[in-house]
């Protein structure tokens, strides 16, 4: 896996592997490099026992409390 693909900001296209919600957290795993991606729920839900397997725990999970530009006109 380049350090591209792991460092590059989660979109509304990345979806969790768990339940299909926008996905906010990537998880990189140490040994095989694959890539797992969650919502913040099962982030949390699978942290305890994947975070100790990862290389990189990329969490993004704050954007979920930012508020929305509103235009003004």
């Amino acid at each position: 896996m380049t350090a591209a693909v792991a460092d590059r900001t989660l979109t509304t296209v990345d979806r969790c592997d768990r339940c299909g919600a926008q996905a906010y957290v990537r998880v990189v795993l140490g040994a095989s490099g694959g890539e797992l991606l969650f919502c913040a729920h099962h982030a949390r839900a699978v942290e305890p026992n994947l975070r100790p397997l990862s290389s990189d725990w990329h969490d993004e999970s704050g954007r979920l409390h930012e508020k929305a530009a509103v235009p003004v006109d």
